[in-house]
């Protein structure tokens, strides 16, 4: 590999304004697209030596032949330059977005003579006001039938209008009380317009002075005993409450914010964005993207904000941007999203309270639409097949691994060690033949998952076992010499069984580690790799450089799903096991049963701060005395539990396996 990219710019050359740079390739096509306040710093960054850069930026520079940059005047001039390149280049190496779906939409033909609400999932209708996204169809229709008993503006189609319009008989939507447009003959365009001013106000989060004025208007009209026009107003207040039940108030009611929560690995993230107006939640729209080189949260905030904003009106723009963190040019997107709304909009880190929780609640919501994300590319035939030829061809094996064994360590401060193995086959997960194992006595990781691998190995090609008919064998039945003859069926045990592929959690020491246990146990017809979580690399035994997968490459997905899986099973087997030391420790004590150790470390959420406790706080637990809560109190004092296993202790399992097959 070479030391030194040879199209790199002379010392000096790079300027040190700021400005927009792009990397081609040898045929001219842009590769990336990035921006900087300091040229010279930022670009200088690519040329550092190749051995110290992100394995997947040195397969941006290597592939790319030239870098050109443009100067302009201010760091806002560089945000709207680099936003134009990347829509109109689509380069590879930047940052891919794909929504999840193509979100409906609520919007008020507001270009129209009278205008209508319609359901439409086209953002390019001349002069539209939209509402949303909803996640469902229904949602959407579902509101506007509320909304329309309260404002009832036109809901027919435009043929319909002009055909009433020009008869002067009511459009059929109007005949049943569905439209309530000037085509319905009850209002002038006059009226309806203003009545469509307040259909836009109250979803724009103006519903508490709607609310208001219909509660007046109730009372008034049941003061005068005029009780049809109350009932009116009375439904009109119920169809309010039904839009306003379906989104709760999350902030103080005059807040207009956009909540963006972001959930990422080193190779995709998924993007939750609130849209919250007059303090409730109005629309959700969830995407996800792919990553190409290396880039931090706070350049990953400016991308994505970059791309919700970059064709936004004026008036789809908040005054208050909420995102997990701030991005290094906040005060220049705030600045030009200053000049796009008109007013002032300011971005800020959601810190503490309402707006804390609900941010919580984004990145929750964003952290499963990332795992959706991951399982869906793995989950579908022809994607699985894909996955097993591209891992063949990566890793240059013979055959498609069609079973795959990934195994993971687990440890609690060098104590409390564990490791897990979890098979897949044909490219699916094989729950009921996964495998946990307690490591008594290790020095480090790559000698447990020497021990882990001999152990495991030693169990490959065990002589066939018999079982007996008809339970699961073959039952026949012959005739000979007259007797019944019953032939059993031997069947081979599940866990004896070779992998195609053996695939270890971490880089270059376990991988070898791994391949000594292959070579002790005389195994070479087993391929071998392991997974780096740093960069998403493969290690090969022997090898002095890993093999990089490229970010679309369904192999990659197939590998971090077996790697996350190997890793959350290792850890729900170590949290079981732990609870059941805990458990055991307090059942040596005299009449404490399952009840009352569940009482105790319900009352107390840890044994760490139930071994703290004197005897009469432990007394105030229902059903423990005062010589029990004493004999718990020395019991615990005289165990040495370690302190770090006794402060996690107590806290629950919040395993998901649906399977918890047996220890080795």
């Amino acid at each position: 590999m070479a030391a030194e990219l040879p199209y790199k710019p002379r010392p000096g050359e790079i300027p040190t304004d700021p400005g927009v740079y792009r990397f081609r390739d040898a045929q001219g096509r842009v590769l990336y697209v990035g921006k900087a306040k300091n040229l010279r710093q930022r670009l200088s960054n690519y040329f550092a030596p190749l051995r110290t850069l992100h394995e997947r930026t040195r397969r941006m520079v290597t592939t790319a032949a030239s870098v050109e940059w443009t100067v302009v005047p201010t760091d806002v001039d560089s945000l709207q330059l680099e936003y134009m390149w990347i829509k109109e280049f689509d380069p590879p190496f930047n940052v891919r977005y794909k929504d999840d779906k193509s979100y409906p939409f609520m919007a008020i033909t507001l270009a129209d003579e009278a205008p209508r609400v319609i359901v439409t999932r086209n953002r390019r209708i001349p002069g539209a006001k939209y509402f949303g996204p909803y996640p469902k169809v229904w949602t959407v229709h579902d509101t506007i039938d509320q909304m329309i008993k309260v404002f009832p503006i036109r809901t027919c189609s435009d043929a319909s209008y002009r055909k009433a319009m020009a008869t002067g008989r009511p459009c059929f939507p109007g005949q049943i009380g569905k439209c309530g447009g000037p085509c319905s003959m009850t209002v002038t365009i006059a009226e309806h317009r203003a009545m469509v001013d307040d259909f836009i106000a109250f979803m724009e989060g103006g519903d508490e002075r709607f609310t208001r004025d219909l509660t007046r208007r109730m009372h008034e009209a049941s003061a005068a005993m005029d009780y049809e026009s109350a009932a009116k107003y009375r439904d009109r207040l119920a169809s309010i409450d039904a839009v306003l039940g379906r989104s709760a108030l999350v902030l103080p009611q005059d807040e207009d914010a956009d909540l963006f929560g972001v959930a990422e690995d080193e190779l995709s993230a998924a993007i939750q964005h609130f849209v919250i107006r007059g303090g409730r939640v109005r629309g959700v729209r969830a995407s996800t993207l792919d990553k190409e080189i290396d880039i931090s949260g706070a350049d990953l905030v400016d991308q994505i904000l970059q791309r919700a904003y970059g064709e936004a009106s004026g008036d789809q723009i908040p005054r208050r941007v909420l995102v997990p963190s701030l991005p290094d040019d906040a005060a220049e997107l705030e600045e030009w999203l200053r000049e796009r709304r008109g007013r002032k909009v300011e971005i800020t880190v959601a810190q503490r309270g309402q707006r804390a929780e609900l941010m919580r609640t984004a990145t929750l919501n964003a952290q499963q639409a990332l795992i959706r994300h991951k399982t869906r590319r793995s989950s579908d035939y022809t994607t699985r097949t894909q996955a097993l030829t591209d891992l063949q061809e990566a890793l240059g094996l013979d055959e498609a691994p069609l079973r795959i064994e990934c195994y993971d360590i687990s440890h609690l401060g060098g104590t409390n060690v564990v490791a897990s193995m979890v098979v897949f086959e044909d490219g699916l997960p094989r729950k009921d033949q996964y495998r946990s194992f307690n490591i008594a006595e290790t020095t480090d990781d790559t000698d447990s998952m020497y021990q882990v691998l001999r152990r495991r190995l030693a169990h490959i090609d065990a002589p066939e076992e018999p079982e007996e008919a008809p339970q699961g064998g073959v039952l026949r039945q012959a005739q000979e010499a007259g007797e019944e003859l019953v032939v059993t069926e031997r069947r081979r045990p599940r866990f004896a069984y070779p992998p195609q592929l053996l695939i270890v959690d971490g880089g270059k020491p376990q991988v070898e580690a791994a391949a000594r246990a292959l070579r002790d146990a005389g195994r070479s017809d087993i391929a071998l790799c392991g997974i780096a979580k740093r960069l998403e690399e493969l290690w090969l035994p022997g090898d002095e450089y890993p093999v990089i997968l490229p970010r679309t490459s369904e192999a990659l997905y197939l590998v971090q799903r077996l790697r996350d899986e190997a890793h959350r099973f290792a850890i729900t087997h170590q949290r079981k096991r732990r609870k059941r030391d805990i458990a055991s420790i307090l059942g040596e004590i005299p009449g404490l049963g399952a009840a009352r150790i569940k009482s105790l470390l319900r009352h107390f959420g840890s044994v760490a701060a139930l071994r703290r406790a004197s005897a009469a706080e432990i007394q105030e637990v229902q059903g423990i005395g005062p010589a029990l809560a004493e004999a718990i109190r020395v019991h615990l004092a005289s165990e040495a539990v370690p302190a770090k296993e006794l402060a996690m202790a107590g806290a629950g399992s919040d395993s998901d396996a649906s399977a918890t097959p047996p220890s080795d």
